[in-house]
């Protein structure tokens, strides 16, 4: 990595790395039943705190994470976008997760655009993964849309690997090609 605390700013957002204030609103996203049926299940608060704190740890160890998604205007918390490898992960991940007010807005693709861009700037992967849910039409829509195809069927490691998720991905060559369309 090349900067220990970085910032990116897109047209609406700012992405940073995660900060105890942003917990409230991930306690929310992680409380509703709709939003995190996907993401490993609805969790009451004491639960969504130890997962909140996997981004701030990953950030110090690995030295990247998913950022935190703040809305320029208003500062407040949308969710959450980016690089993600936990120990035996089926590959270089591009993960993302909003709170339910946030959605429909594009933001998603706003935030997730930068944060691949960054990732493959800074962190040298050849490419990215999605691991998405078979159920979740929204992510795969995103996924999409970005340029990602799906790649099969894919297996997350223990205590996750009876969590059916399909794997979408591309290439960074084809991420260069697919990039053009967000110019």
């Amino acid at each position: 990595m090349t900067d220990a605390s970085p910032v990116l700013e897109t047209d609406r957002l700012i992405l940073r790395l995660p900060r105890s204030g942003d917990f409230e609103r991930y306690a929310e996203l992680q409380g509703d039943e709709r939003a995190a049926r996907h993401i490993g299940g609805q969790q009451p608060r004491a639960a969504a705190w130890r997962k909140f704190l996997q981004m701030p740890g990953a950030w110090a160890l690995q030295g990247f994470g998913m950022f935190s998604i703040i809305d320029k205007t208003s500062g407040r918390w949308l969710g959450q976008a980016g690089p993600w490898r936990p120990e035996g992960w089926p590959g270089d991940e591009i993960g993302y997760s909003l709170h339910p007010d946030a959605w429909g807005r594009g933001y998603a693709t706003e935030a997730v655009v930068a944060t691949i861009d960054w990732a493959l700037e800074n962190l040298g992967w050849d490419g990215f993964i999605h691991t998405i849910s078979p159920g979740n039409a929204p992510s795969q829509e995103l996924a999409r849309r970005l340029g990602s195809a799906l790649r099969g069927p894919g297996r997350l490691p223990p205590p996750h690997d009876d969590i059916p998720v399909e794997i979408w991905g591309q290439t960074r060559a084809q991420w260069q090609e697919n990039r053009r369309r967000f110019v």
